[in-house]
């Protein structure tokens, strides 16, 4: 089992950066994949970004490729999402989230995450 808890959400304009962190505990942080998932309000929660566990395979949603880059650091117990070039439509709460049973390769379940932290807001404002 490991507990997730978000951190670095915030206000920003749009066109704006942000970093997330999330801080897990135990021993098993390097054997998941992680993953970044939003839900914005009336919205059902959705898939970001996924990170394999050695870190060496990434994923993202449509939405958010090639503007949000997600990273882990096996030794520090962190996963991260570098969010760039923000917009509007990106408000929502950010969740952290492990995989404990999914293997994280071509064609996954991206909704198969075990563990989640309890979200950070992000606000991007126009």
């Amino acid at each position: 089992q490991v507990q997730l808890v978000e951190s670095g959400g915030g206000l920003v304009q749009a066109g704006g950066s942000l970093r997330l962190s999330c801080a897990a505990s135990g021993r098993t942080f390097s054997k998941y994949g992680m993953g970044w998932f939003r839900q914005a309000p009336g919205k059902e929660r959705e898939f970001v970004a996924a990170i394999s566990s050695s870190g060496g395979s990434t994923y993202y949603a449509d939405s958010v490729k090639g503007r949000f880059t997600i990273s882990r650091d096996n030794a520090k117990n962190m996963l991260y999402l570098q969010m760039n070039s923000l917009k509007p439509e990106d408000t929502a709460v950010y969740y952290c989230a492990a995989y404990a049973r999914t293997y994280i390769g071509p064609g996954f379940d991206r909704r198969g995450a075990d563990y989640w932290g309890q979200g950070t807001q992000v606000t991007v404002s126009s």
